[in-house]
């Protein structure tokens, strides 16, 4: 189930991208993020009540609030980078070099997480890398 979900996971960041430039004609990169992000919040709110999970925020852990509220710091700060980025370049070269976010995320995992590093994943890293320079030239 997980591989159909990163699949679909695909194919929402490519609508995304692609409904993202066609938006952010005339609009502020800063606005459309907040635009956006409004969207997301009313969405993922709406699937914690439709599931029911709601309650579940009082056993939340300090630890986890903390690492929590980082992460959406962190997706904040991608988001209005990107939308700048598409507002200003094409999303053909783009969004690519925004991908090499799977690059940084394994060498990311490796140092802080302390996953391995094989060199399956390291030939990956650097075909993603090549495939990303070869893209955007």
């Amino acid at each position: 189930m997980w591989f159909v979900l990163a699949l679909l996971s695909a194919l929402f960041a490519a609508l995304t991208s692609i409904l993202a430039k066609v938006g952010i004609d005339g609009v502020n990169s800063n606005l459309a993020t907040a635009i956006r992000t409004v969207v997301v919040v009313v969405m993922a709110w709406g699937m914690v009540f439709i599931t029911n999970v709601q309650n579940g925020i009082a056993s939340i852990s300090t630890k986890s609030w903390i690492f929590l509220i980082l992460s959406g710091l962190a997706t904040g700060a991608s988001w209005l980078c990107y939308y700048k980025a598409l507002q200003l370049g094409e999303a053909s070269k783009v969004v690519p070099i925004d991908k090499l976010s799977v690059v940084m995320t394994l060498i990311l995992a490796f140092v802080f997480l302390g996953e391995k590093f094989t060199a399956k994943s390291l030939i990956g890293c650097v075909l993603i890398a090549a495939g990303t320079l070869i893209m955007v030239l």
